[in-house]
Parts: C-alpha cells; structure tokens; sequence
C-alpha cells in the first residue's frame, strides 16, 4: 500500500462567483490534487460544471484535475475533458455500455483512468479489470450533492478494495490509487485511511472552513495532522 497520502479539494463546495482564486488559495494551503464533480441532470439529478469551466480553470491549477463524472453516456465528454486540462478521469461503470472501452479512451486521450462506485454498487466490476485502472473511487454518500453525511459502509467496502488492489501489487500489477468522496472530514479521514484510502476528497470541509481557524491552511494542515496519526 502507498503511504503517499493526497488531499483533493472539491470546487463543487467553492464559491463559484471567484472560482478562481479559490483555486488558486486552496492550491498555496496544500491541497495535491482539485476535484472536479460533473454532474448532468440525467445520471445524477444534479447540474453542475462541464469542460469549459475546466479549461477556464486550468491556467490557476498547477496540480493535477481530478475529474469525476456523473454522467451518461460517458464517452462523448472524456475528450473534451482531456482537451481541457485534466489529469484524472473516473466514471461510474453503469453508466456505459463497454467499460473496457471507456477506460481505454480515457488513456488513448493521456489521462489516468478509473471507476467509482456508489455506495450500493458492487466491487465485482472489478474482477475483470484491475489492469486497465489507475484508480478507484468509493462513494461515501450517494452520489448528486455536496455536504452529505459520510456513510460509515464505505468503511469495509474500502477495506474490501484495499485487499484486491494490495493483491494486485503483489502479482506485479500496476499502481492503483484508492480515493473516497462523501462527507470526509478532520474528524473522520484517519479512519479512512486506516480502512486503504489514500486519496481523500473534501469539498464543504475544506471551502467552508472558517477563517478564525486559519481558514484553508488551516484546515489543510489539521487533515495532514489526522492523517498523520493514521
């Protein structure tokens, strides 16, 4: 298991009036990666943000963009999210016709590649291609809005996936990142790292901290002190 722990930012909890420099001050407080959530209105009965806000962001963003999108069909966006900067790309398995195809689309453009699962789907997607992802993404809450209550089965469903990608490992297979999203916070990410997480998204946990808590640096530094007890 990597011992690399990365802390992705979701904008979805950003104030989108100055997106921006949100960006630009979450990145100087620490954070490793910025998340995008897409949302369509069809996957997810949620609109939020497409290609041209990544590109419009993409000047501000010296991290890599974590990309992850509700949304169906798939395929038609991967493209346009590759051309505009990101880094990272994962989708929901059930929300494609050919998984495998997507997944090598999604690497044909240069990105990394992976799979997230909602808190009801099941893991034996991943029986047949391990080989073909460089992450996997749990839902901690169902997916469509922010500032949800984490749902504690995500805990040995992580535990779970940590097994199979540790597996993996040892049969020479590639690195394979395990990433949670869903009501993350101070109180609970060592936790989750202690169940295999390794990269951890928080949107309201971040965006909302207040500034007599030292605002974004603040909150930041208080995750790595949690993670570091982990």
């Amino acid at each position: 298991m990597t011992t690399e722990f990365l802390l992705a930012p979701s904008i979805l909890s950003a104030d989108f009036a100055r997106l921006g420099e949100e960006v630009r001050a979450v990145q100087a407080a620490g954070a490793d990666w910025i998340h995008f959530d897409v949302m369509d209105n069809h996957y997810v009965p949620n609109l939020s943000i497409g290609p041209m806000v990544c590109e419009a962001l993409r000047p501000h963003v010296q991290v890599p963009i974590d990309v992850h999108l509700m949304v169906e069909p798939v395929d038609r966006i991967v493209g346009d999210f590759a051309k505009a900067g990101a880094s990272w790309i994962s989708f929901h398995p059930e929300a494609t016709r050919h998984v495998d195809r997507t997944l090598e689309l999604i690497r044909d453009h240069g990105c990394k590649a992976g799979l997230v699962f909602n808190p009801a789907t099941p893991l034996n997607w991943l029986d047949h291609l391990m080989d073909r992802i460089d992450l996997v993404l749990l839902m901690s809450v169902n997916p469509g809005f922010g500032g949800q209550k984490f749902i504690a089965s995500a805990l040995p469903k992580l535990r779970a996936t940590r097994a199979r990608i540790d597996a993996h490992a040892e049969r020479g297979g590639q690195p394979i990142r395990l990433e949670i999203d869903g009501g993350v916070k101070v109180e609970n990410v060592a936790e989750c790292a202690r169940a295999g997480a390794d990269t951890f998204v928080a949107g309201s946990a971040v965006f909302g901290a207040p500034d007599a808590d030292g605002g974004y640096r603040g909150i930041v530094q208080a995750f790595r002190s949690a993670l570091a007890g982990a």
